[in-house]
């Protein structure tokens, strides 16, 4: 079996753009250079990360500006079209993001930044789909040539890493973001990868983010470029990198799975730095001690995924940011498929996931696999306030 390539690239610290634009120059062409992925003339979507809008580059929650320019000014190099696209998170105002994140600069500079929420609205067919046959996107999506995801390494609440694939999430409409959820978002994600098969991947680990990613984890420096033109082995040396396993990560255990790519490490060769030389175990959702709070109960089944468990507590903490803690008290929340005590009250009962048995789900169930975020705090705080959450 052919080995798949990833490259590892070292920026200096606080790289700038030239030094960023020489990373992903070499990391690219470590894997056989941009003319081995695209043509000339061609139309080439480069899909950054545009969860929220952050106010410090720093706090890693987006793709720096920085390197989907060098990735646009590396395909230009070749004669083909680059136009930069994405959809920002549920309830986000993608134009805000441009604005104040360095996007518009961009712009300015002349380069096609799409805010795709903006567009026509379209059907992908999803020949081998385990969940969908097709899925709602853009019209854009559909008429390129080429989908580059320049994705950012980040922890996610319900994901252990987002990366590569789950990247393509952000071509969706608001609609499918939460159909993925309500479905099951991690075979879901991986039906979409298998639609699109971007032919080359680009992950700005820069600045990463771990604990409770991808919006409000702790920011730690890496100053890497990862790259490569299988996107299953590229999340998974992004996922050695930081510590995890593939077999933690559900979205590149299932793409490696159903054949999509490589994600043993003996079938992925490692070119540039080793991974040995920069590796940093990041720290999980679950150990990030900001959401350790009190006042309500919480009770986990055997049944309860990874997915469900980070979800949860990742809900109280946008609850804490929201400052909404106020309506926990008196509320249980239960996932999996637990005895619940005849004590708990019918009123304050929570029950989250499709784990939990349609025999036990109270009147303020929350479907999905895992459920959004938003969901699950709407239920806990149930008719007395609206739920404050702008990403997924």
């Amino acid at each position: 079996m052919a080995k798949s390539m990833v490259s590892i690239i070292q920026t200096p610290k606080a790289p700038t753009y030239g030094q960023i634009y020489a990373a992903v120059e070499r990391a690219v062409g470590l894997v056989g250079g941009m003319r081995d992925f695209i043509r000339p003339g061609q139309m080439v979507l480069v899909n950054p990360s545009w969860v929220s809008v952050i106010p410090k580059r720093e706090q890693a929650a987006i793709t720096l500006p920085e390197v989907t320019r060098a990735v646009a000014n590396i395909i230009r190099d070749v004669g083909a079209r680059p136009i930069i696209a994405e959809s920002s998170a549920i309830g986000v105002d993608s134009e805000r993001v441009i604005a104040e994140s360095g996007y518009q600069e961009l712009r300015d500079m002349g380069y096609e930044v799409v805010d795709l929420k903006k567009t026509e609205i379209t059907t992908v067919p999803v020949e081998n789909g385990r969940i969908f046959k097709e899925i709602q996107t853009y019209k854009l999506v559909k008429e390129v040539d080429a989908i580059i995801p320049a994705a950012k390494l980040k922890t996610h609440d319900q994901m252990e890493l987002t990366l590569a694939i789950k990247k393509l999430k952000g071509l969706l409409t608001d609609k499918y973001k939460r159909e993925f959820h309500q479905q099951g978002v991690f075979e879901a994600c991986v039906d979409w990868y298998d639609a699109l098969r971007p032919p080359l991947s680009v992950v700005d680990a820069i600045y990463c983010q771990e604990g409770l990613g991808p919006v409000f984890g702790k920011p730690v420096e890496m100053d890497l470029i990862v790259a490569g033109y299988d996107a299953v082995a590229v999340d998974a040396v992004c996922g050695y990198i930081t510590g995890f396993d593939p077999e933690e990560v559900p979205i590149t255990l299932e793409a490696a799975k159903r054949g999509l790519g490589v994600a043993e490490r003996g079938y992925i060769e490692v070119v540039g730095e080793s991974i040995e030389s920069v590796r940093r175990r990041f720290m999980r959702v679950l150990e990030d001690e900001r959401i350790k709070i009190e006042e309500f109960d919480l009770i986990y089944g055997e049944a309860t995924c990874t997915g469900c468990r980070m979800g949860i507590m990742s809900s109280l903490f946008d609850m804490k940011e929201a400052d909404q803690l106020m309506y926990l008290p008196g509320i249980t929340v239960v996932t999996g498929d637990p005895e619940i005590p005849e004590t708990i009250s019918k009123d304050g009962l929570v029950t989250v996931g499709r784990c939990v048995p349609k025999g036990k789900r109270s009147n303020r169930h929350v479907k999905g696999c895992p459920p959004n975020n938003q969901d699950i705090v709407q239920a806990i705080i149930g008719g007395r306030a609206k739920a404050e959450r702008h990403w997924e």
